[in-house]
């Protein structure tokens, strides 16, 4: 991609498409081989893997996306100008055409071959990794991408789908059937009835009815080029900040690393409308805008990423140990790192379950923002999670109501967010109170809570709840490989033989601070006993766990 169309909210002019002076071609024609195209050639198709990156000497090039309606323009490049976005570091499947339209001669450079130049020549690495990042962001943007989402504001599954392609970063159409006046000729297109919504159009006319995120994420090649027999030196299971920090500085220290994610990358972490108090953004930055810039980055330095499948067991009877996926697939390593955070805890509603997604969220994003503009909301929980949540939920909702359980903040929350709600006109604030009744039909329409106080009981008409109250661990898959305390945290170092009488650390040695009782095995995040529920903390832990895990590959 170069110049762009007029349309673009991108100028041409900026980091998303520059020309590169003659002396960083240099630099690249060292290790390039030169190429003739001609005109009308295709280079690349949507859905190919292991594209080159072109540099164009003379001649041009277009991009294109198709689409149910033929091709849509993305860019044109000409000399001096580079192909590519953020699938050439990934190494995820191609999702534009690109085709020559004046002949000329290109530089090609193979997908191993730019990463190592990313990674030592720092001008250059500065100047590519801008343009992919803000390439993707215009293709977001746009909403093109080579997959179409047809659904309803209304379907749980829809929201399912859209967060799932959002949290991953990927770009897409999407087709609101509510409102869309055209979207009855596609569903007849392609004889779809309307208990089969949400579907998505993938590829070159892949048609998916409902479809699980992990048959989304196999349709677009998420894990395509991932060699699950390699026993790698480390294998990271979630991709919360502590999972992404750990991949970071794995990858970046030459480590062969490979994370495992259930969802999205992110975590509950993700999901933040708005974080402030992590240090370096004064201003703030919202939770999968951290987690994108930080996979992006655990993928510049070479770690893979395994999206949407679940870790059902630990092989733990001898090294390499083997992860052990919902698949039955075994991904063999030499260390690793358990970073899989822990899940908001469900209130004892017996009808919860019928309204989760549609009416009951666990995140705050602008997605779930849409959704509930200019309604009354309530929140659940006295978190920093659920402070952010209701601040951030202020600026469009009627009002919020704010459920919290104990009867104070102070233990819990940072205190400019509790200064930021209590000054919020927008916020309710309703202590030792907890939700009791949820009513509706198809979607929530009414909410009855209690002040476990007075016993007094309120119905409002709100069809809006966002519960981010407790957290419990994701560790059952780890019963009978690691000591756990009594609520199902993993113990670590020092914590490991003073939770028990007899001891559970089977090595002459002492456990590194982050270590488990399994040798080679670390835990960090959310997921460790005595953790601190901060994003810095468990970056920190992430990066730290690296070291250590250096120390333990050393023994073998």
């Amino acid at each position: 991609m170069a110049s762009v169309p007029a349309t673009s909210i991108l100028d041409p002019r900026t980091q998303a498409f520059p020309t590169l002076t003659p002396a960083q071609v240099d630099r690249i024609r060292q290790i390039a081989k030169l190429r003739k195209v001609l005109a009308s050639e295709v280079l690349f198709e949507p859905g190919d893997t292991n594209v080159p990156f072109f540099v164009l000497l003379s001649g041009a090039i277009e991009i294109v996306m198709p689409g149910l309606d033929g091709e849509r323009p993305v860019a044109t490049h000409g000399p001096g100008e580079f192909t590519g976005e953020l699938t050439m570091i990934s190494g995820r499947k191609c999702l534009a055409r690109g085709r020559v339209t004046e002949p000329g001669e290109f530089l090609e450079l193979g997908g191993d071959c730019l990463r190592t130049l990313i990674a030592r020549d720092a001008e250059l690495s500065e100047i590519l990794m801008k343009a992919f990042i803000l390439r993707r962001v215009e293709l977001i943007s746009r909403g093109q991408g080579n997959l179409v989402l047809l659904g309803s504001r209304h379907s749980a599954q829809t929201l399912r789908l859209r967060e799932f392609l959002g949290r991953n970063g990927h770009p897409y159409t999407y087709v609101d059937l509510d409102t869309d006046k055209t979207s009855q000729e596609i569903l007849d297109r392609f004889s779809v009835t309307p208990d089969e919504i949400p579907v998505i159009i993938c590829g070159a006319g892949y048609v998916f009815r409902n479809p699980t995120t992990q048959k989304l994420a196999d349709c677009l090649g998420f894990n395509a080029d991932i060699d699950e027999t390699q026993v790698r030196d480390l294998v990271i299971v979630g991709a919360g900040p502590s999972g992404l920090a750990a991949a970071v500085y794995a990858a970046s220290e030459g480590l062969d690393v490979l994370v495992v994610e259930t969802e999205s990358p992110g975590g509950q972490a993700g999901s933040s409308s708005k974080i402030e108090n992590y240090l370096g953004f004064p201003t703030g930055v919202s939770g999968q805008e951290l987690a994108t810039r930080a996979l992006v980055q655990a993928q510049k330095f070479g770690a893979q990423m395994m999206i949407a499948h679940n870790v059902s067991e630990l092989d733990c009877a001898k090294r390499p140990y083997k992860v052990v996926l919902d698949n039955g697939a075994k991904l063999p390593a030499r260390s690793l790192v358990i970073a899989t955070g822990a899940q908001y805890k469900k209130p004892h509603i017996p009808n919860l379950a019928n309204f989760e997604g549609q009416g009951v969220y666990y995140g705050a994003t602008y997605m779930e923002a849409q959704l509930c503009e200019g309604e009354d909301v309530v929140v659940i929980g006295g978190g920093n999670s659920a402070g952010q949540a209701a601040v951030y939920l202020s600026q469009t909702a009627r009002k919020v109501y704010m459920l919290v359980r104990s009867g104070q903040l102070s233990d819990t929350m940072s205190r400019y967010l509790i200064q930021r709600i209590e000054r919020n006109p927008s916020i309710e604030l309703h202590y030792q109170t907890e939700i009791v009744g949820l009513e509706g039909d198809s979607h929530l329409e009414r909410v009855t809570w209690r002040d476990k106080i007075s016993g007094e009981t309120a119905t409002r008409p709100i069809r809006h709840v966002f519960i981010m109250a407790g957290a419990s661990p994701r560790t059952d898959w780890l019963r009978g490989c690691v000591a756990l305390d009594d609520k199902g945290f993993i113990l670590t170092g020092r914590d490991i033989d003073s939770a028990s009488d007899k001891p559970l650390w089977p090595l002459s040695r002492s456990p590194h601070m982050l270590e488990t009782s399994l040798p080679g095995v670390f835990a960090v995040g959310d997921v460790r006993s005595g953790n601190v529920k901060r994003v810095a903390s468990a970056v920190g832990e992430g990066s730290i766990a690296i070291h250590l895990v250096h120390r333990v590959l050393a023994e073998l």
